[in-house]
This record gives C-alpha cells, sequence and structure tokens, in this order.
C-alpha cells in the first residue's frame, strides 16, 4: 500500500507574522502520516534589503536576484525564517529538519537564461532528488525546504517557492499518494478578490482556462495553479489551495484532473 504524503506550501505573509505560523505549525504537526514544509519568505527579506540599503527589483512579482541580493535571501531564507520554523517543529515533537536544494543535492536547478529580462541568480528547477527525501520520511523525518536551490557548480540560486512545492510532489508522485497545499491568506481562489465568501470549490483545466479567459483568475494565483495542474498532470492526487488556519479540514479550492 502506498503512504500518504502531505507537503504544504506557506507563504510570505503568514511566515513574517509570528502568531498566525505558530497557529499553523501547531495544525501541520497534527497531520498524520509523512509531510513536508515548503516555506517562502521574501517579504522579510525585502525588509531586511531595505534595512540594508538594497534596492528590490521585481518584474510581475518576480525577484531580480542579483549577488547581493542572493547574500540577503539566502540569510533570510535559509537562516531566519528556516530555522525558525525548524525549533517551531521540534518544539511540537515533530522532528524536523531544515534543507537548502544544496543539501543532500535535494534540489538541482539552472540559472534563469536571459531572454527579455535578467534575472540574476534566479533558478528553475532541473532535478529533485527523490531518494534524499524518501531516505529522510521514511526515517520519521519531516524536511522544511526554503527557497534556494543550487547548480551543482557551487551557486545558489533563489527560486520560486511554489515552484519547489510543486516540483517536489511531483518528484515523489510515484512513491507516495500526494496531497499538496497551497497555504495563503485567503480562503481559496475566489471569484470576486474583495468577497472571501466567494470561493471557487473545484477547479481543473477547463474551468481554469474560462476563469482566465473572463479575468477572474489573474495575476499571482495564474503561476500558483499553472504549478498546481503540472502537479496534477504529473500523478500528485490532489491540491487544495486555501487559507493557513485550514489546512487539516480539507476546505478551500480542491484542484484535480479535468472531470
Amino acid at each position: 500500500m502506498i503512504e500518504k504524503l502531505t507537503l504544504v506550501k506557506v507563504g510570505g505573509k503568514i511566515v513574517e507574522d509570528e502568531g498566525t505560523l505558530d497557529s499553523l505549525l501547531v495544525d501541520f504537526s497534527h497531520i498524520e502520516g509523512a509531510k513536508i514544509l515548503v516555506h517562502g519568505g521574501g517579504r522579510l527579506a525585502t525588509k531586511l534589503a531595505e534595512q540594508l540599503g538594497v534596492e528590490s527589483r521585481m518584474v510581475d512579482g518576480r525577484r531580480i536576484t542579483d549577488a547581493e541580493t542572493l547574500r540577503i535571501v539566502t540569510m533570510v531564507y535559509a537562516g531566519l525564517v528556516n530555522k525558525n520554523i525548524v525549533s517551531h517543529l521540534q518544539a511540537l515533537g515533530i522532528n524536523a529538519i531544515g534543507l537548502t536544494g544544496a543539501d543532500m543535492n535535494v534540489i538541482r536547478a539552472s540559472k534563469r537564461p536571459v531572454v527579455d529580462i535578467d534575472y540574476g541568480f534566479a533558478g528553475d528547477v532541473e532535478e529533485v532528488n527523490s531518494d534524499a527525501l524518501d531516505l529522510l520520511l521514511s526515517n520519521g523525518i519531516v524536511p522544511v525546504l526554503s527557497p534556494l536551490t543550487h547548480d551543482r557548480h557551487g551557486s545558489l540560486l533563489n527560486t520560486n517557492a511554489d515552484t519547489i512545492a510543486a516540483e517536489t510532489a511531483k518528484a515523489l508522485a510515484s512513491r507516495y499518494k500526494i496531497t499538496l497545499i497551497y497555504c495563503f491568506e485567503k480562503p481559496g481562489v475566489l471569484l470576486d478578490e474583495t468577497d472571501d465568501n466567494s470561493v471557487i470549490p473545484n477547479l481543473d483545466r477547463e474551468k481554469y482556462e474560462k476563469y482566465k479567459r473572463e479575468g477572474v483568475i489573474t495575476g499571482g494565483m495564474i503561476p500558483k495553479i499553472d504549478n498546481a495542474l503540472a502537479a496534477i498532470e504529473a500523478g500528485v492526487k490532489r491540491v487544495i489551495i486555501t487559507r493557513a488556519s485550514t489546512i487539516t479540514d480539507g476546505k478551500g479550492t480542491v484542484i484535480s484532473e479535468t472531470h
């Protein structure tokens, strides 16, 4: 029997608020079976960059990562945020280990090629080391993945956390029955972004394309759902987009194969 695995991705706003993060980690600790946590932290990185006098440049929600910015995101993602989460999980009785993609060669990426925009040290995932993650999971260890990968040539790369979550889920889909949960500050994908009661309960590719054409789904939600659908098509059983406070009850927008 294939074991179930729950993979939770937690976004920047939640990471920044200690009370919300604490509540989420308590809920995460109650999830039964194998689990992985992937976190962001971009808002904290932007705040630290500002304090250090380094300009943060974003294009379509993606960070331009020059050498100085890479140092800052490494400090924030692999250091402050990752170890804060790991220490909180240890206090909750969860034997967690914090990782970048370089640790155990867990996630290898390539530097994003320059087309119209030079994103600097931004990485596109090439390979997730499912053997390494499976080794940890099978020994009852919970990986906590920060949004940093490596190129196997000595460079760390800043990599989108939603993508890391989806690529990790895809890599493990042949070994586990996976539920991938993207949690953020809204209760799901909304028909009306000003109305939290307008959650779209179910999405497949057909409905998604329709809502995208109609301008219902826009902006940063598009790459999130693109990642979710790619995960489903690679064998992930279920993807849920939901509020951080509801990761254990199945509420939110459930993304599945086209019926």
